[in-house]
């Protein structure tokens, strides 16, 4: 009546409303009234759904082959990841040199490192990226070569080992070092990724050193009180919410810059035993530099990266892997 309308959204949609060009109403769930000969309304989807990412299809000869979707981008494309870090980590890897920007579509739920921008400013970011007005930060990115010539490339960090729970078992080689090993496998991290898997497992290889140290298996965190004061080397002093008994080396690993020109690895659970050892576990990567890992599993072999375990290179016996710095860089807008 008299162009007077009402209109509510479920939790799941994120809704705007413009009146003569300005939005004057946004969020998730709203319900209200709007006059609409001057309203303008836009929906957008912010719920997740879990959707097939993968698919297996019969050829024309009846075989069976597994699909990835994919999509080509041009050079001068502008990419928006409208999601979680999730997504924008895992679009990052797929372009090459292509600004993309992270939009945050629920500020309230979701606290992103890689969403600095929310749905309303998306006109005035891609109107300035046009002009190359904004600032942008590069992402140094992973890439692993096989011998078969596949390659894989990582935002985060990738996982080389099998794909249950049994042991992997390779020869890992780092410039003039070798050693066959037999662990739960090896994780390699940019800087982007040092501050998930890599700082996890080295914080926890950490405490269980110092907990071994005490003698009883149990890890006592440092008297704070008044009679006893700490005092801590400033080298080694953790950051604000960082577990106290981090070292030197999880300090140097863990939270180095998005785009330095290194990679770090560690190794999981090595196993030593007559014809296995564990002394080259953790360590420095570069173009100089890689880390060649060959395996020596006879099947479930594989390497993924950035969590997504269906999308995987097969590395069974004989296959070699070369991992070092991409060629290409991911480039952030900010």
């Amino acid at each position: 009546m008299l162009g007077i309308k009402f209109i509510k959204v479920q939790p799941t949609t994120y809704l705007l409303q413009y009146r003569h060009g300005r939005i004057v109403r946004e969020g998730v769930g709203l319900a209200f009234f709007y006059y609409a000969p001057t309203t303008s309304l836009v929906a957008i989807p912010v719920g997740s759904t879990d959707v097939p990412f993968i698919f297996e299809e019969p050829t024309a000869d009846y075989q069976t082959v597994t699909l990835l979707p994919n999509f080509v981008f041009g050079p001068e494309d502008i990419v928006v990841a409208l999601g979680q870090d999730g997504l924008v980590a895992n679009t990052l890897k797929y372009l090459n040199g292509q600004p993309l920007v992270g939009v945050n579509p629920d500020p309230q739920r979701w606290d992103g490192q890689l969403l600095p921008f929310k749905v309303r400013d998306l006109d005035r970011i891609v109107r300035d990226v046009l002009r190359r007005g904004r600032p942008t930060k590069t992402v140094t990115m992973a890439k692993v070569t096989l011998n078969t010539g596949l390659t894989l490339h990582a935002v985060n960090d990738f996982f080389i080992g099998a794909r249950t729970h049994i042991s992997a078992r390779y020869q890992i080689r780092l410039g003039t070092l070798a050693e066959n090993h037999s662990s739960s496998g090896v994780i390699v991290s940019t800087g982007l990724g040092s501050t998930g898997w890599l700082k996890s497992l080295l914080t926890g290889a950490a405490a269980i050193t110092e907990s071994a140290a005490d003698g009883n298996g149990l890890h006592r965190p440092p008297d704070r009180s008044s009679r006893h004061k700490e005092t801590p080397t400033p080298q080694l002093l953790p950051q604000k919410n960082e577990p106290r008994h981090l070292g030197s080396y999880e300090r140097i690993a863990t939270g180095f810059a998005w785009d330095s020109e290194y990679l770090f690895f560690t190794v999981r659970e090595p196993f030593p035993t007559r014809t296995t050892g564990a002394s080259l576990v953790f360590g420095q990567i570069t173009a100089q530099q890689p880390l060649i890992i060959e395996s020596q599993m006879g099947e479930s072999g594989v390497i993924f990266s950035d969590g997504i375990e269906q999308d995987f290179l097969e590395f069974n016996s004989g296959t070699r892997a070369v991992i070092s710095i991409a060629e290409r860089k991911g480039l952030l807008v900010e």
